[in-house]
């Protein structure tokens, strides 16, 4: 008779194996929450202060130096004019940052008072609103950008007034959602028998209650337009040469990368962290909202 040995899975069985605790997930999060708070915050000091962090001129190149690799004298190497590529994306920052938070506020104001109107403008106006959003909310995103930019032309303007147009639509329903939830609330039915006026109600308790999902979706929106912008920039639609832009750079280097893939890479990785550290800032921010995380 023979005895099986300890620790011995039988043939035929299932092995479970624990993943991670909640304390893990939790030490995960705030780990990967922190570290793309502290980029986002590396890349506002470095979009505000850029001479803080390069002493040289981002469109001053020697053809000598064209295509150089990563040293210590260029650490991020040269592009095709012989122009140093890290203080390009240093002062790239700015333009990218720039679009991502004007086109963001700019949509998430003009949302809001649309979203207001349509909750407290009567079946008429907020059918009448409801089906515009509908509409714009239909086309495809870029496509509506490129007829803006086609109307106007490419610039730093126009990219942000496209961006915004293209993001509207989502925050004006979010409010208009929130006012029509809000509107039956205890505080509110008080507030109005107590003699306040309809504006009043709105402004000083319907709006402040309401803007809370719409700044977490805001946040999360930034890093959306700092990638629609780098790629209309990618276009060659966005900020126009001399200007340092991360995805006009990275549109440059297209002709070259077989034989340099420094002048693409470092731009793509400066987009993709900073679009990528404000989604996870945002997601966090979006479940701290929702009540599904614990501080």
């Amino acid at each position: 008779m023979t005895t099986p040995d300890v620790g011995t899975v039988p043939a035929g069985s299932v092995r479970f194996t624990a993943g991670p605790s909640w304390t893990q997930r939790v030490r995960r999060l705030r780990i990967s929450v922190t570290l793309s708070s502290a980029f986002i915050l590396l890349m506002t000091f470095v979009a505000v202060f850029p001479s803080w962090f390069t002493s040289r001129d981002p469109n001053a190149g020697d053809p000598l130096d064209m295509l150089l690799a990563p040293s210590w004298e260029h650490i991020f190497g040269t592009d095709q004019n012989g122009r140093d590529i890290y203080a390009r994306i240093v002062y790239g920052a700015g333009p990218s940052l720039l679009i991502g938070v004007s086109a963001t506020l700019f949509a998430v104001v003009v949302g809001t008072v649309i979203g207001v109107f349509a909750a407290r403008g009567g079946r008429i106006g907020d059918w009448v609103v409801s089906r515009l959003l509908d509409v714009f909310l239909s086309i495809p995103g870029l496509l509506l950008v490129f007829l803006i930019v086609a109307a106007r032309g490419p610039g730093t303007m126009t990219t942000i007034i496209g961006v915004a147009v293209v993001t509207m639509p989502s925050y004006a329903r979010l409010v208009r959602g929130e006012v029509i939830r809000l509107r039956g609330a205890v505080f509110v039915e008080a507030a109005r028998a107590l003699g306040w006026s309809q504006a009043n109600v709105v402004a000083r308790h319907i709006v402040p209650n309401a803007i809370g999902p719409v700044l977490v979706l805001g946040t999360i929106g930034i890093g959306s337009a700092i990638g629609i912008a780098s790629s209309l920039s990618f276009l060659g639609l966005g900020p126009q040469p001399p200007t340092a832009e991360w995805g006009s750079m990275l549109s440059a280097s297209r002709t070259y990368f077989s034989v340099a893939w420094w002048p693409a890479v470092f731009p793509g990785l400066a987009i993709t962290l900073t679009v990528l550290s404000v989604t996870v800032v945002g997601r966090y921010l979006q479940r701290r909202n929702d009540g599904r995380s614990t501080p």
